[in-house]
């Protein structure tokens, strides 16, 4: 084995600190629309009123928890890297996840935007490897730093010699 593969570690960068406020509010937005689904029959339905109240206050209570809890808890977790020989990523919330993909198995770089993103002036960077695990994310960094990091593994996977088969 060579010396010099890449090896898995863990990643030096942080996401923006703008993805906390991204993932609470994508999250927030999703307890809002699950709180409202039982409240909807409560007001309609009589009978059975205080059971889908207790449903949505279950909902919006543990929807709440995780907003405020999961931002945080990924801000500290994700991680990002880029070398002259791989991509290290370290992601996830309660299955935390380390990866590593050499430069010369990447096949195609993607940015991406959605609307909240936007607002937040965020992008997401997808790295397709030739690899069963699927493609290597890296959300919530700053709109011109992931252009920054596209723009630099695509050079660079351009350099490195193999097929990313």
């Amino acid at each position: 084995m060579s010396t010099d593969a890449p090896r898995l570690r863990p990643p030096r960068h942080r996401v923006d600190r703008r993805a906390v406020a991204w993932w609470t509010t994508r999250t927030l937005a999703v307890t809002v629309v699950l709180t409202a689904v039982p409240v909807v029959p409560a007001v309609v339905w009589e009978p059975v009123r205080l059971w889908f109240l207790v449903a949505a206050a279950a909902i919006g209570g543990l929807g709440l928890l995780i907003t405020v809890v999961m931002p945080q808890w990924r801000y500290r977790v994700h991680r990002w890297e880029v070398t002259d020989t791989a991509v290290y990523t370290a992601s996830g919330w309660f299955w935390q996840e380390w990866r590593v993909a050499p430069m010369s198995r990447i096949q195609t770089v993607d940015t991406a935007r959605g609307p909240l993103q936007r607002a937040f002036g965020l992008s997401s960077v997808t790295v397709t490897t030739a690899s069963a695990a699927g493609p290597i994310e890296i959300t919530g960094l700053d709109h011109e730093a992931a252009t920054e990091v596209a723009d630099q593994l695509t050079d660079i996977t351009q350099a490195t010699p193999g097929d990313a088969t």
